[in-house]
């Protein structure tokens, strides 16, 4: 069963007919649900009323002369202030090419005369609550965007100010692994050891979050070089070799040497957040990581390949989205801060390449990037 429209609060109608008897009818038809009527005999008089203040709805006829309807509504949907205005056109003609140019030209729908009273009230009801719904979502998109970028800025702001705090933590425990670690006993040693790679962990984290936020305003400063990716990628993997432990790490490379434009640092630092997140999901015993670099006809691709318990296909699309996290049945966790994989996409596309992910669930995860081998990218700061 078909549920009765909501009751609506009065609304502007432009009414616009050059023949008196349907132009009165049509008010008639309007103030009898309670709406405000704005009779006009011609277009050149609705383009006026319309810019003058903007109805919720425009009844239009299409036979006028000096201007017919469908020129009206050109006009009207030219117009970015009164474009999303909906037009029901009113009309005498009844062939298909009338209908068919009405829709063309941005109209809603097509009342035909002589027409049925009720059915006027329900096609003007329908289109006036579908007007209404449509800009209730648009102001909560709009609410939705401020909140979203309030909370980039508190983000951004908090991070920011962990700084100075993180960094002198992270100095003590180094002075304290170089003056106390020989007084302390092996256990010791090893919670000192933890605490220092907690920091580290947490200074990368606040990095991440600020690099993220220059990015995504287009205002970090790259420093492209050429740069051998081969090299990279095994620099790559020693630089995390305190995280292989049982697993194995392997770089494999189609010849030795592959050279490329990149902001080293930047494409380093994504390179690692891949690996590292491939190690972590690694089981402990078996495990096994490969880092491959090919040169393609379109640039120098990176892959990252586990044979973890894989990423389910439904997280694929949002994966590299700022603070998505994933958890499947069985707890997988498939980020940690929601943020890493955000940073590498960003990265990634500043340098004006790609970046994807390939996995099935219960058969590993393979991530992968491309970057452009034969034009130096442009810096962001450009």
């Amino acid at each position: 069963m078909v549920e009765p429209l909501a009751p609506q609060p009065p609304a502007s109608i432009l009414i616009v007919d050059d023949t008196p008897a349907s132009l009165n009818l049509l008010c008639s038809i309007v103030k009898a649900r309670g709406h405000r009527a704005r009779p006009v005999p011609c277009g050149e008089l609705a383009l006026r009323a319309a810019h003058a203040d903007p109805p919720e709805l425009i009844l239009l006829d299409i036979g006028m002369p000096e201007m017919d309807g469908y020129e009206v509504c050109r006009r009207l949907k030219a117009d970015a202030a009164l474009r999303d205005i909906p037009v029901i056109f009113v009309s005498s003609h009844a062939e298909v090419w009338d209908k068919v140019e009405a829709f063309a030209v941005g109209g809603v729908d097509y009342v035909t005369k002589p027409f049925e009273i009720e059915e006027v009230h329900a096609r003007i009801a329908t289109h006036l609550e579908l007007r209404r719904r449509e800009r209730e979502l648009r102001e909560s998109r709009d609410r939705l965007q401020e909140l979203e970028a309030l909370r980039d800025s508190l983000v951004h702001m908090l991070v920011h100010d962990l700084r100075s705090p993180l960094s002198a933590l992270l100095a003590y425990l180094e002075i304290l692994k170089q003056d106390a670690a020989p007084a302390l006993t092996l256990q010791q040693r090893d919670y000192l050891e933890q605490a220092r790679n907690a920091g580290k962990r947490m200074a990368l984290m606040v990095t991440s979050v600020l690099d993220v936020n220059k990015l995504e305003a287009t205002r970090m400063q790259l420093r492209i070089s050429v740069c051998d990716a081969v090299v990279l990628a095994r620099e790559v993997a020693d630089s995390l070799a305190s995280l292989v432990e049982n697993r194995e790490l392997a770089v494999r490379a189609a010849q030795e040497e592959l050279f490329v434009f990149l902001d080293r640092g930047i494409i380093f630092r994504v390179l690692q957040n891949l690996v590292a997140n491939a190690l972590k999901f690694a089981p402990a015993a078996g495990g096994r990581v490969t880092i491959e670099v090919t040169g393609e006809q379109e640039g120098i691709r990176f892959r990252v390949t586990d044979n973890g318990p894989g990423i389910p296909a439904k997280y694929h699309s949002r994966i590299f989205e700022k603070f998505v996290q994933a958890d499947d049945e069985w707890g997988y966790h498939a980020f940690s801060t929601g943020l890493g994989l955000a940073f590498c996409k960003l990265a990634v596309a500043a340098h004006g390449g790609r970046i994807g992910v390939e996995s099935e669930e219960g058969a590993g995860a393979s991530f992968w990037f491309l970057l452009p081998r034969p034009e130096q990218p442009r810096s962001q700061g450009a």
